[in-house]
């Protein structure tokens, strides 16, 4: 059966395989600002968070993208990626604009082989749906969360502890 997440109460479905706790991460390959690739391995041996959103350009995804990379400034050495289907000029301009210091935003609008390895590809909608990932530096997640409701807030805390 399908896994799926709603929006304004609406059913919506994810394309890919849902992932959890103790999973080995996926692999993956994201595009930055200036359109170079990202790759997961450049991150080997380090713990991250994979902060996954639909659109930086809208409240919720804001807002979450700002609260993660404020803990990340607190904790030396934590990379948080913010994951959107965003195009990377749109992400550049959300981050010259934000005022988050420190804010990664990578886009999977290429290929979208994030959002199917990371089970987050919304189903016909070519965007990817609220979710959390921490992966330790073992490359194992620690925490995996899907956010039900896409519209609501990802369990910040929850996502903190696991680090």
């Amino acid at each position: 059966m399908a896994e799926t997440v709603t929006m304004h109460g609406n059913p919506l479905t994810l394309a890919g395989t849902r992932l959890k706790a103790g999973d080995k991460a996926p692999a993956w390959a994201l595009l930055k600002n200036d359109l170079s690739e990202c790759k997961s391995t450049e991150y080997a041996g380090k713990a991250y968070v994979l902060s996954v959103v639909p659109s930086l350009d809208t409240p919720v995804c804001d807002l979450q993208t700002k609260r993660f990379a404020e803990e990340a400034g607190k904790r030396k050495g934590l990379a948080v990626l913010t994951v959107s289907m965003d195009l990377p000029f749109a992400q550049k301009r959300w981050c010259g604009a934000s005022g988050a210091a420190g804010a990664l935003a990578l886009s999977d609008h290429r290929t979208a082989e994030f959002g199917r390895a990371y089970g987050v590809l919304l189903d016909g909608l070519r965007l990817l749906t609220r979710a959390v990932f921490v992966v330790g530096a073992d490359g194992t997640i620690r925490h995996a969360e899907y956010v039900k409701e896409i519209t609501t807030h990802p369990d910040y805390e929850a996502a903190l502890k696991a680090l």
